[in-house]
């Protein structure tokens, strides 16, 4: 018997690593399903997310004017039922989309949620009987939460190999900026995160970018933004003709542009590895206060990819599932993970692309 589900309003409003998470399970969803439609609920900055996905439209919030507040939840339920929704699945469950699918399921509609998994998060992180083992993944979650609905997905590698976007063909202004690609290997870095606990320290960057740079074969982009890392950022690439900061001079759908045209991305624990991960590009990871086992590792990357600080040394780690606790004493957990260990690991990337 068909699915009689037609159009589900999808919810996730932020933040930026975790809406491009969900991009790789509404890409192989509508890829399954092709006879159901999806609507993005988001933040208008997240819609070059989505782009030239079939069957998937695009509902900007307007969380700072006609949407906000608890008034603008209503309006923001008027204007989605006007899609004529036969379900919504909220993928963020916070209070405000638990609110809007509240008034989706007063209205009779089906409604599901994605389960985060606070209690495992919570046995992972503490210091006290700390649960060392792998839970399960966001993206894993959210496949769950579509399960709910009647629907399956399948993400693997069998199934999903050939689902990423095609490199994106680069716009002059673009190439201004770049230079156009030719024999170099394109790294992308991308140093910064939302929490100290997430950067690795500044001074073993810099050996990374320097050690990346003297080969003449690599050439490097530097991702950031704000006025404090785009400073620090042109400290990097400072007299290096192969290292560019495109920090503030690429908007949201150019800096997808070139990602998509990199060989490999190095990032912090952070959104720019997701955004990266949900192109099919290879990342490598590098993990302080938080760690891979809290379900937050980019999609389809071997765990190998993801470079961890040492639990021999500080065995409280993870720390955090955000990394937005500070442990006295573990400031410096990044610096186990040596400049070498990383440059090592994008050369192997790197190697194993021309195999």
């Amino acid at each position: 018997m068909p699915n009689p589900i037609q159009h589900i309003a999808v919810i996730r409003l932020s933040a930026m690593g975790d809406v491009a998470m969900i991009v790789p399970v509404i890409r192989a969803f509508v890829e399954q399903n092709p006879n159901v439609k999806i609507t993005v609920v988001s933040r208008p900055f997240f819609k070059p997310f989505f782009n030239g996905i079939p069957n998937v439209n695009f509902f900007s919030v307007d969380v700072k004017g006609r949407h906000k507040g608890f008034l603008g939840l209503l309006k923001l339920h008027s204007d989605l039922k006007q899609l004529n929704i036969d379900a919504v699945a909220d993928l963020h469950n916070v209070l405000r989309s638990q609110i809007l699918r509240t008034l989706f399921a007063l209205s009779g509609k089906k409604v599901v949620y994605t389960d985060k998994g606070r209690a495992e998060k919570r046995a992972l992180t503490r210091a006290q009987d700390k649960i060392f083992s792998p839970i399960k993944t966001m993206i894993e979650r959210h496949v769950d939460t579509f399960k709910k609905l009647g629907f399956s997905i399948d993400l693997s590698s069998r199934s999903f190999g050939t689902k990423f976007p095609q490199k994106a063909n680069l716009a002059e202004d673009i190439l201004k900026i770049t230079g156009e690609k030719t024999t170099q290997k394109w790294i992308g870095i991308a140093p910064f995160a939302q929490y100290d606990s997430k950067v690795y320290p500044q001074d073993l960057m810099e050996k990374v970018i320097e050690e990346l740079a003297s080969e003449t074969t690599n050439k490097i982009f530097l991702f950031g933004g704000g006025n404090k890392e785009i400073e620090i950022l042109n400290s990097f690439s400072n007299a290096k003709g192969n290292v560019i900061n495109v920090a503030g001079k690429l908007k949201l759908q150019q800096e997808l542009d070139l990602i998509s045209n990199l060989d490999v991305m190095l990032s912090m624990d952070s959104g720019n590895s997701h955004m990266a991960a949900m192109l099919g590009i290879k990342v490598i990871t590098l993990w302080g206060a938080t760690h891979p086992f809290a379900g937050f590792a980019p999609f389809n990357q071997p765990f190998e990819n993801c470079l961890v600080s040492d639990r021999e040394k500080f065995p409280l780690l993870p720390t955090s599932v955000y990394g937005n606790k500070k442990v006295e004493g573990y400031g410096d957990a990044m610096r186990t993970i040596s400049p070498e260990k990383v440059v090592f690991s994008i050369q192997s990337q790197l190697a194993a692309s021309e195999n």
